[in-house]
């Protein structure tokens, strides 16, 4: 009947929603990939050009010259030994470079990557420096001079101050100072320059910084997905749009910080005055096929600062290696936050069922429950108790239309007119007070609690290496089986969670067709089988998909068909809702303006229908 058919087209719109957004995000993806391979093999062109045979001997007498020479005033900071410190606090291990005074790789104590070593952001290919004057006519990037290391000072507090300097024989010092707090991942830099006005060129500190984004999660394809080039400016704040697009963008009215992202950790650069100009890119180094490269992007950030006109400057900034916790950048009261999506764009409202539904009820479950796996089970309880008044309204509104049936069939024979069967029907309706649109309703709710769940379960770095039965990581896909290749539409892997969720989905399903008083009448046979059709649709959908996820609509499907048991079986009784339906008959009706409309159109149309059949 036609909350049966609602119901169905209810599910085919949540279906084509969520095959629509996969699409959508898929095709956004290869063209930025590319992008990406033009950009990639141009450069390959220009440098194959440039290369020119030299010898060894010469090459190196050339360099020393060459540095000697750019290095101005700084010739006792032109060549050196490069040399590592290490120094840790009670979450990071950070290493310092001396070339260049320089934090090359932070290492995170509390996490590891997908090959059992700790997760570490950055590392040797990192530059992080900025332009100073040598000379009249020359100018060299602190990345090329090799800085002096002063011991490393214990505050009172339990933080540690690590200082390198660079000094000119005529008193112009350069000093880079770090402040590592005792537990947290935030970083304090101050850069000081003594004789600013003779070092820094019009009052302008031209920062550069190239870094790398190194393969963390065993999903690396899903990983690169999850990987975006992320800032907030001045004026807009954090801009959601290019953010997610992962793509070079200049900042021409500034901004206050910029990040480089992946799926669960970020490097970031804070300046306390803001960056008043620059540009930043992400640039990918392997196609999605690539699965066994271990740098996945190359980073790169010019930005430029303004400082003041005095003989010395102290410019305050910050630098952050640590995950993509939420409740670790909230905290900082900067914006950093936004990096967890927690929805954006055209689901920006789902941002909110997540920040006052989902994220405190998980932490409340979390706080009494270790195990993640009955975390996300007793989570997907509570929202479908908490929905399932909704989802009793639905059954009980097809209660009456299955009380109904008989009745539609004598109307049906009685009025074989389409128009009329119809103007009929829906003064049978508006009599038992039944609404064939509320079968829709538990349907299109699905959809918010999809996207809500699809980008907390994406976000939430606790999940990350959490297992459950056969899943090693809640956080990424639960492989039972790896192709050696890729399938179109279905990957290099099988989900088990994915086979469970459309077996329990195609229960479901045959469940709510054998309880169905859907008619067979012509044009009808799709729908009905549509039900059958969408869980295999679903299973290509879903197999890429972290195992949280699916492993929440397996439990969902399958409390779904115990609350439908027990309200069928234990709570609705048929002839209590034929007896109400007859006491509703009973009562004075009163025609809303839209229905005695309705019902007008439907007359005219009857009776210019006869008028033709007459004519």
């Amino acid at each position: 009947m036609k909350g049966d058919k609602n119901t169905i087209i209810g599910s085919i719109l949540l279906a084509i929603l969520i095959i629509a957004y996969f699409l959508l995000n898929n095709k956004d993806r290869k063209a930025y990939e590319a992008q990406q391979k033009r950009i990639q093999d141009s450069i390959a062109l220009v440098q194959k050009a440039q290369i020119k045979p030299i010898s060894t001997a010469d090459s190196l007498h050339a360099d020393s010259l060459s540095k000697l020479s750019a290095a101005g005033g700084f010739t006792v900071a032109a060549i050196g030994n490069e040399q590592t410190q290490i120094v840790e606090n009670d979450l990071m291990k950070i290493y310092f470079s001396n070339k260049g005074g320089r934090i090359e790789k932070v290492e995170l104590k509390k996490y590891k990557s997908y090959d059992s070593s700790l997760v570490a952001l950055g590392g040797k290919e990192s530059q992080l420096g900025f332009a100073v004057n040598t000379s009249p006519t020359n100018s060299v990037y602190t990345n090329d001079l090799y800085f002096s290391e002063l011991p490393v000072v214990k505050n009172a507090d339990g933080s540690q101050t690590v200082i390198y300097e660079i000094k000119e024989a005529n008193g112009q010092s350069v000093q880079n100072t770090y402040t590592i707090p005792k537990s947290d991942y935030l970083i304090d830099w101050n850069i000081n320059v003594n004789g600013a006005p003779q070092l820094i060129t019009g009052n302008t500190l031209n920062i550069r910084w190239n870094t790398v984004t190194e393969r963390r999660q065993y999903a690396i394809k899903y990983e690169k997905q999850q990987s975006f080039l992320c800032y907030d400016t001045p004026e807009d704040g954090y801009d959601y749009n290019n953010a997610l697009k992962g793509v070079s963008k200049d900042f021409s009215k500034g901004a206050n910080w910029i990040g480089f992202k992946q799926q669960f950790f970020n490097q970031t650069l804070l300046a306390k005055n803001k960056f008043k100009s620059g540009s930043a890119a992400m640039a990918a180094t392997s196609s999605d096929a690539d699965d066994t490269s271990k740098i996945i992007f190359n980073d790169s950030a010019n930005l430029q600062l303004q400082i003041p006109a005095t003989a010395s400057v102290s410019v305050p900034m910050q630098l952050y290696f640590g995950p993509n916790d939420y409740h670790v950048l909230k905290k900082y009261d900067n914006g950093m936050k936004n990096m967890i999506d927690l929805g954006s764009g055209i689901l920006a409202f789902v941002k909110y069922i997540n920040l006052w539904i989902i994220m405190p009820v998980f932490t409340f479950i979390a706080s009494f429950v270790s195990n993640y796996g009955w975390v996300i089970i007793l989570l997907t309880i509570f929202i479908r108790v908490v929905t399932s008044p909704l989802t009793y309204k639905s059954y009980y509104s097809s209660a009456k239309m299955k009380v109904l049936k008989p009745e539609l069939d004598q109307l049906k024979q009685k009025f074989p007119d389409q128009q009329t069967f119809a103007l009929e029907q829906m003064k049978l309706f508006r009599e038992a007070g039944v609404n064939p649109l509320s079968g829709c309703f538990p349907i299109l709710l699905q959809i918010p609690i999809f996207f809500a769940l699809y980008r907390f379960f994406n976000s939430n770095i606790a999940l990350r290496g959490q297992g459950f039965l056969w899943a090693h990581d809640l956080s990424s896909y639960d492989s039972i089986i790896h192709f050696g290749t890729h399938i179109p539409l279905l990957g290099d892997h099988l989900s088990l969670f994915t086979i469970t969720y459309c077996i329990t989905s195609l229960f479901t399903s045959m469940y709510n067709m054998n309880m169905s008083t859907q008619s067979n009448a012509p044009g009808q046979e799709m729908m009905k089988y549509m039900p059958y059709i969408m869980p295999f649709v679903m299973f290509f959908a879903f197999n890429g998909l972290p195992a949280a996820l699916t492993l929440y609509y397996t439990i969902s499907n399958l409390v779904t068909l115990g609350i439908q048991l027990v309200i069928q079986k234990y709570i609705l009784d048929h002839n209590k809702i034929l007896a109400q339906i007859n006491e509703k008959r009973k009562q004075p009706k009163q025609k809303s303006k839209f229905q005695v409309r309705m019902e007008q159109m439907q007359e005219q149309q009857k009776k210019m229908q006869e008028l033709r059949k007459k004519n």
